[in-house]
């Protein structure tokens, strides 16, 4: 098979960059899966070959995530924006089940406020209904006009409630560049110990753009954690779920108490019990991603990952400090706040951002144009974005900066 596919650096947001020796084994399967003599696009997700590859695939999450018992892996649809839906549904019909007596007017959700997709995420659960939404913090208020999502919050500012159906958090910010720390002794980490006291906490985690980047702290003590595929681990169409089983409720049960009925599609409780096979999967994007992820645990697991994506980071937050210093860039993140996965910044100087893209896709890097909502420079490091190719974009902002 020909090597030469010219292929540029893609520094793209997502869809993200998949391993090209991936691609060279989804393309065999796509002609015949596991030599069924069926392709994989083609295979009924209910045949042998395919809920033992669906089985492996949760193996390989919860072997190198050290996922433990108490918590299932299902797999679904719609994306992180569907989760945005789900989660306030189900956890809204497992408080329910708690708390029968309770009313709408007397839940509670919290929601944690850093980033573009953390506000959207309340905005849905608003919309929703069911509740009222407590924002615990938002990140604009410490920015410098109020309007920037530009640090992770000092603990002092959070203000969790006493018995909230939920608390939600986005751990890296795709659009922003914020992410929490994942040294809880950094003052830009998530404020664990400041969660409510007695019982088993619902915290809820948005993983999307870190999913299998680095491990999970304290990922024992989430109630649900979701990820879609398309950053670090395959296509677009795979949504990944981690989910403590006391998360998994009857939600006929919790309408028939007057919480909101769910879609029988968005209920964990129809996941769980069809093996997440309840109707057809996205069968190519769960085949990507169970080759990348065995890809990953052959190369070394996350410890190799965390350690190459500490460094590729690293290169990259080291050159903008450069740049700064030559009054040639313009950080958008405030020190110890920054995104592994998705470094953003500005280029100083009328067309200077024009004239940057442009020299970058002319060496054959593309996908650098940060989020249209708020513009500048947006570098995704995800998995499959090698160190080499990482040093190749450190070298032409270095050049970039001496012109």
């Amino acid at each position: 098979m020909a090597t030469n596919y010219n292929r540029v650096v893609n520094f793209g947001a997502g869809p993200s960059a998949l391993p090209v020796s991936v691609l060279e084994e989804a393309s065999k399967g796509l002609l015949n899966f596991q030599n069924t003599g069926i392709g994989i696009a083609e295979i009924s997700h209910r045949s042998k070959e395919f809920t033992a590859f669906v089985a492996n695939l949760e193996v390989l999450i919860r072997t190198q995530l050290d996922v433990p018992s108490t918590h299932r892996i299902l797999f679904t649809q719609g994306g992180g924006s569907g989760q945005f839906s789900a989660v306030v549904l189900n956890m809204l019909a497992r408080y329910r089940l708690l708390h029968p007596e309770c009313t709408a007017a007397d839940t509670v959700t919290d929601y944690v406020v850093t980033g573009s997709w953390s506000k959207k995420a309340a905005e849905e659960a608003r919309r929703l209904g069911g509740g009222t939404v407590n924002v615990v913090v938002d990140g604009r208020t410490f920015s410098e006009g109020g309007k920037a999502f530009d640090s992770i919050p000092a603990h002092d500012a959070y203000k969790f409630s006493e018995d909230p159906a939920l608390v939600y958090y986005c751990e890296n910010e795709t659009v922003d560049g914020v992410e929490f720390s994942h040294e809880d002794s950094s003052p830009a980490s998530f404020p664990f110990h400041l969660l409510p006291k007695g019982g088993l906490v619902p915290l809820v985690a948005d993983y999307s753009s870190s999913f299998m980047c680095r491990p999970i702290p304290h990922l024992a003590d989430h109630a649900i954690i979701y990820a879609g595929a398309q950053k670090n681990i395959g296509p677009a169409g795979l949504t990944i779920l981690i989910v403590r089983e006391d998360c998994i409720v009857d939600v006929d049960a919790a309408a028939k108490l007057g919480a909101t009925p769910v879609p029988i599609t968005l209920s964990y409780k129809t996941l769980a019990d069809s093996g997440s096979l309840y109707n057809t999967p996205s069968v190519l994007a769960m085949y990507i991603s169970g080759l990348v992820l065995e890809r990953m645990q052959k190369h070394g697991g996350l410890k190799h990952y965390e350690e190459t994506n500490r460094r590729k980071a690293g290169k990259v937050y080291s050159v903008l400090k450069e740049g700064e210093a030559k009054g040639v860039l313009r950080r958008k993140v405030k020190e110890g706040s920054g995104s592994w996965m998705n470094v953003v910044f500005e280029i100083v100087g009328p067309d200077a951002e024009k004239r940057f893209l442009e020299g970058a896709e002319e060496r054959g890097m593309k996908g650098l144009k940060g989020h249209r909502s708020v513009g500048g420079i947006r570098v995704s490091l995800y998995n499959a974005v090698t160190e080499a190719e990482v040093d190749q974009l450190v070298e032409y902002i270095k050049d970039f900066i001496l012109q």
